[in-house]
């Protein structure tokens, strides 16, 4: 149940995460105005897209779901950040849920690709 679980997080997150970075990536008016707005400069954006869209990706492979995971829920936090130190705090709702959401997913995957391999017994002896 718990690989079902995180493989619909995955895919569901990972496709909105997708969209979001191709929005940004494809300088979508909105998507500019916004970053305006915050006062981020354009490549900002550009780099936050191609984040969003990388990390998005990775949620679709499992060894690296965890990275994918770490990166989203720092994006979101940044997210965050920036809308409540520019009098948006009405806009926290949808990072805040993908915040959460990639949370989840990382603990599901056990943050899977953050963890160095485990020795494995024959490479143990050898190096004795």
């Amino acid at each position: 149940m718990r690989n079902i679980t995180a493989w619909i997080l995955s895919v569901l997150v990972g496709l909105a995460f997708i969209g979001a970075g191709a929005a940004k990536l494809s300088s979508q008016t909105m998507m500019v105005a916004e970053f305006q707005v915050f006062g981020y400069p354009l490549w900002f954006m550009y780099l936050t897209g191609t984040l969003e869209v990388v990390s998005g990706l990775l949620l679709f492979v499992p060894r690296y779901a965890g990275i994918g995971a770490a990166l989203l829920a720092c994006t979101m936090t940044c997210a965050l950040i920036s809308h409540l130190t520019h009098g948006q705090a009405a806009m926290i709702g949808a990072p805040l849920v993908l915040l959460v959401l990639s949370v989840a997913i990382g603990v599901l995957r056990d943050w899977s690709g953050l963890k160095p391999p485990r020795a494995s017994s024959e490479s143990s002896i050898a190096a004795v």
